[in-house]
């Protein structure tokens, strides 16, 4: 039975993605074109491979039992067919990259330009999501992320900043109103701006001096989603509306225009840099070598100055 290999790779995407829109996204590709590869699929196999509704897009079992072994067939075509890449003069191709809102603000506009110098040919997409997610199956190359939510069959190399803070503050406004907590725990009579994460589980702060450690559930006017909403609570918090905790180089640039002020600076928590990770295999794709090679080689100074805002 001959089937065009476009096709099955094709239902792979759309099966991973969960519909053809996302895949759609995922290979630069479009809707309809997926989908009249799959019906093609389908009627040469005589066997129904997708579920399909308005909402949703779920394998048959016969479409799980075809995926589960084409999923390692199709990684060594596409590991087989870069190796001619590692001819060329210059790498070429997409990097996917799956970051969350903090590597996409703080880490990656300091990394993408000179990359983008160095290797004009590749192009990179990111996909922004705060959950560890397996890179493979969200149709991405490489994830960033931090150490204690990465898995051990991961490869992981550092990037970015190596040792980060987190850090409160407030505008001048709100402090002239409502003073200066002088310990963690005064923060629980401020107003504060939370995040939570997408499960909905809101996000404790935590502080530290001297091997104390404070957290404290702290309440305020507003509660945001951690990602691009994060933005709004740093200009609620400059506009005078409450007390913000977050990365301190995304805070910094706010302090040196005065909108914003540090608050309990002695008691702001270290922790230790994201990493860029990928599954364990024998050959990477051209792009992504090359975006590995770029930040082992070019290394994060010590001393950075803060990101913009």
């Amino acid at each position: 039975m001959k089937v065009d290999l476009g096709d099955l790779s094709a239902f792979v995407a759309v099966a991973r993605a969960g519909g053809f829109r996302e895949a759609a996204r995922v290979t630069n590709g479009s809707a309809s074109g997926l989908s009249d590869a799959v019906r093609r699929l389908e009627t040469r196999l005589g066997v129904r491979l997708l579920n399909r509704t308005t909402r949703s897009v779920v394998p048959t079992e016969a479409g799980s039992s075809l995926l589960a072994r084409l999923d390692p067939v199709l990684s060594e075509v596409d590991s087989a067919l870069d190796v001619v890449n590692g001819f060329r003069d210059t790498p070429t191709g997409t990097l996917r990259l799956n970051v969350p809102m903090s590597a996409a603000k703080l880490v990656l506009p300091r990394i993408l330009p000179p990359f983008f110098a160095a290797y004009p040919e590749i192009r990179v997409e990111v996909v922004g999501e705060e959950s560890f997610v397996d890179v493979l199956a969200a149709g991405c190359d490489a994830g960033i992320r931090y150490d204690e939510r990465l898995e051990q069959d991961m490869i992981a190399v550092p990037i970015g900043p190596r040792s980060q803070r987190l850090a409160a503050a407030a505008s001048p406004a709100y402090l002239a109103r409502h003073g200066r907590p002088r310990h963690p725990r005064e923060l629980l009579g401020h107003a504060c701006l939370k995040a939570r994460f997408a499960s909905g589980k809101p996000i404790d702060w935590f502080f530290e001096r001297e091997g104390e450690t404070v957290t404290i559930e702290p309440s305020g006017p507003l509660q945001v989603q951690v990602g691009s909403a994060l933005d709004l609570m740093i200009d609620c918090a400059a506009g005078g509306a409450g007390i913000v905790f977050l990365f301190e180089d995304w805070l910094r640039p706010y302090m040196a225009r005065g909108q914003l002020e540090p608050v309990l600076e002695e008691w702001w928590p270290s922790f230790s840099g994201p990493f860029l990770y990928y599954p364990g295999r024998r050959l990477l794709p051209a792009p992504l070598r090359a975006f590995v090679d770029f930040i082992k080689n070019n290394p994060w100074p010590e001393a950075a100055p803060a990101a913009g805002a």
